[in-house]
């Protein structure tokens, strides 16, 4: 097994230099003037040089970076449980970086040809081969594991019902290639085994079958509390001898959330995580579409932004923008800027129109509100009101999509620990509460909503929901 595994591990290791050798040279070669140290040639014309030795010299080195890089970046270490979109983006991630170096390169060494249209179609080649070798490779390593072939022995201590859980869910998945000896467990009991697999032996007998047998991997199911000396003394039984320990159980019982291993700085952590946007490689992404998105929608309305402006001066006495202290991420406070649509004083007013609230739960909204003007209906029928809010955007306090922010006085009456879920993420400009009926839905169906967004994130649900606002305004689905 160590052997073989030796083996592709070396194997990749020179496919990886191979693909991004080839990937330089189609670079090169996509109509692009290749530049030796200051000369212009065309590719036929650099296929016929000479390599210099410097030049040879260079390239090696670039290639011994690169694979230091991949190592670094654990593209050669076990991805047998791990997802293919995880693998992606670890490749992505990597080439990114290889694209980087290949760029410092080229300004050190002054070669003109590595410019950022060359890097641009190297890493989008590099990157494709990368992903399409490794998925190739996951195909082919399933198909001999589900025929029994480039097994792992594991060994499960525990025999809760979360440890034959996983047993049972492991071994219907014959690709990956696990076989199950048995459980480890002090039993008193005369218990049946479970779906054939007996107990190995109990936690002082384990030491000894460790030390003489084959085993690749240990899973813990045991409750850390009651066991933690003995599972303890497996687990440094199987440091000593290089053998995989991974923990199957949470320390506290969790409904929603899932625990994630981190490192931080030299330090293992386990985290509890709730909602699908914690980590997330795209969040990278959504930053980017947020600031990209709203600077280029403040230029192009800003023509509008000054006749509204005109307009609210004009409508009644007061500032054009109405400010306000809302509630963002984890509780922090930023102010929010909407076109003012109410009169001056409507703050102050508040308080005497809360018995006319028309809504259930914290929030204050009422059909015909007396502290709204003329020209402030319609801004808040097209929505024109929230535009203001791109500047939010901008600053980095809200996201376009995102739960809306709230008011101060509406957090306040908030009586539901998980609906103060909603502020573990940036508030935004609109949300599956905006096209789904605004104030037309109550209360708890819009908490429902917002969790629902928290829980299931993912970029393409943000497009999902931008596209849909657009109709949502233009019909004033649930404006008041």
């Amino acid at each position: 097994m160590a052997t073989k595994r030796w083996l592709l591990v070396r194997s990749m290791m020179i496919v990886d230099l191979i693909i991004m050798a080839t990937a330089f040279g189609l670079a090169t070669w996509n109509g692009y003037e290749v530049t030796e140290f200051g000369s212009d040639v065309s590719f036929d014309s650099f296929l016929s040089m000479r390599v210099k030795v410097a030049n040879l010299l260079l390239m090696l080195g670039i290639l011994f970076c690169w694979h230091l890089l991949f190592l670094a970046n654990g593209l050669y270490r076990s991805h047998r449980l791990s997802s293919a979109l995880n693998v992606t983006l670890d490749i992505l991630v990597t080439s990114l970086f290889a694209s980087l170096l290949l760029y410092l390169v080229g300004l050190v060494f002054k070669v003109s040809l590595i410019s950022l249209p060359f890097l641009a179609m190297f890493w989008l080649i590099s990157s494709a081969m990368l992903v399409l070798s490794r998925m190739v490779m996951r195909s082919v390593l399933r198909r001999f594991r589900a025929r029994g072939r480039n097994l792992r022995d594991i060994a499960v201590v525990g025999t809760n019902a979360r440890a034959r859980a996983f047993v049972d869910m492991v071994k219907s998945m014959p690709e990956l290639g696990y076989r199950f000896i048995g459980y480890v467990d002090d039993r008193d009991d005369d218990a049946p085994p479970h779906d054939g697999l007996e107990i190995l032996a109990n936690y002082n007998q384990f030491e000894d079958f460790m030390r003489s047998n084959v085993l690749d991997e240990i899973v813990v199911f045991s409750p850390l509390r009651s066991q933690y000396d003995k599972i303890g003394r497996v687990v440094e039984l199987a440091e000593a001898q290089g053998i995989i320990v991974r923990f199957g159980t949470n320390p506290f019982p969790l409904k929603i959330g899932r625990s994630v291993v981190e490192q931080v700085g030299t330090v293992t952590v386990s985290t509890v995580q709730t909602g699908s946007m914690y980590g997330h490689p795209a969040l990278v992404a959504k930053a980017v579409l947020d600031f990209l998105v709203a600077a280029v929608l403040l230029l192009l309305l800003s023509p509008l932004f000054i006749v509204v402006s005109i307009l609210v001066k004009l409508e009644s006495p007061g500032p054009v923008f109405f400010v306000q202290p809302r509630l963002g991420r984890n509780k922090r406070l930023f102010n929010l800027y909407k076109f003012r649509s109410m009169r001056a004083d409507a703050e102050q007013l508040q308080a005497s129109l809360e018995a006319q609230n028309e809504v259930d739960g914290p929030v204050f909204k009422i059909q015909d509100d007396p502290r709204i003007t003329r020209l402030g209906k319609f801004l808040r029928k097209t929505s024109i009101d929230e535009l203001p809010q791109l500047l939010n955007v901008l600053l980095g306090d809200m996201s376009l999509v995102g739960p809306r922010p709230l008011p101060v006085r509406d957090f306040e009456g908030f009586e539901v620990d998980q609906h103060r879920r909603r502020f573990s993420v940036k508030p935004g400009i609109t949300c599956l509460w905006q096209i789904s009926g605004r104030s037309n839905i109550s209360f708890d169906k819009w908490m429902e909503l917002d969790m629902n967004y928290i829980d299931h994130w993912t970029l393409w649900l943000d497009l999902k929901i931008l596209l849909k606002t657009i109709p949502a305004v233009l019909n004033r689905t649930g404006a008041k």
